[in-house]
């Protein structure tokens, strides 16, 4: 995917990538000959990160350290993509464990602001240079809990409207040479779930994904320009079916297998 025609090697921003998916694509556009912006709060896990990409790959890495929740850790990644980028992946989000209603308002504001909001504001950040350019692919992180009913409350339609948001965006940018997708992987063996206190023990073998194989799937619909990636045979047949039957069924599935309480 690397095009070094102008003289520099291209540069992927890369946002929540201390561990976990967001790792996996940093270290696979590293290894694709691209130059790395990395986008997180924890610094120390994003020199590591330079460092392993830098050891392997000859990839330099420019770090931001910045809060997505807020507007002014939004307003420096920003800056920086309007300066130019070849692929931004919007990868950091989170879910919470408990119930809407005992929530928390100031982490379900955050959950929101980093889910939603900045896959909003930075995306119309890169936009500007890479139409300009003829050339770019943003990568906003979805998920199969935005497609299938039943899975959380403000997560889901987190993801939800990230997919409807990429899906509409794919349309204003056909001919432009930029190209934009929303990923909805299923359950990923990370962090995120240890992290949000999600006890996810219950969740079948064959329904987890590792990251290596959802990257791939991504790229790989990319080349096929997918708008929606969808990786795992398995997360492919739910979502078909999903469609298929009654909404209702969809909800009583997917609070079983997905663990629908528990969770926002």
């Amino acid at each position: 995917m690397a095009d070094e025609a102008a003289g520099r090697r291209p540069i992927a921003v890369v946002t929540g990538p201390t561990s976990g998916l967001g790792a996996g694509f940093a270290r696979r556009f590293a290894s694709l000959g691209y130059d790395l912006v990395l986008v997180a709060r924890d610094s120390a896990r994003m020199e590591e990160l330079a460092q392993d990409v830098k050891s392997r790959f000859d990839t330099a890495s420019e770090i931001l350290v910045a809060d997505l929740a807020t507007a002014d850790g939004r307003d420096e990644v920003a800056r920086r993509l309007a300066d130019g980028v070849d692929v931004l992946v919007n990868n950091a989000g989170f879910g919470t464990s408990g119930e809407f209603w005992t929530a928390e308002p100031e982490l379900l504001q955050a959950q929101l602001d980093v889910n939603v909001t900045a896959v909003m504001q930075l995306t119309r950040a890169a936009l500007p240079s890479m139409v300009a350019a003829a050339n770019g692919t943003i990568i906003n992180v979805a998920s199969v809990a935005g497609l299938l009913a039943g899975r959380g409350s403000t997560y889901s339609a987190s993801k939800a409207y990230v997919i409807s948001f990429t899906q509409g965006l794919s349309g204003g940018l056909t001919g432009t040479g930029v190209r934009v997708q929303a990923l909805c992987p299923g359950f990923i063996r990370t962090e995120f779930h240890q992290r949000a206190g999600i006890e996810m023990s219950s969740i079948p073998g064959p329904m987890w994904l590792d990251v290596e194989q959802v990257v791939s799937t991504t790229l790989a619909d990319l080349r096929a320009d997918k708008i929606i990636s969808i990786p795992g045979i398995q997360y492919k047949v739910l979502t078909t079916v999903g469609r298929l039957v009654p909404q209702s069924l969809v909800r009583r599935l997917t609070n079983v297998v997905g663990r629908g309480r528990g969770r926002t």
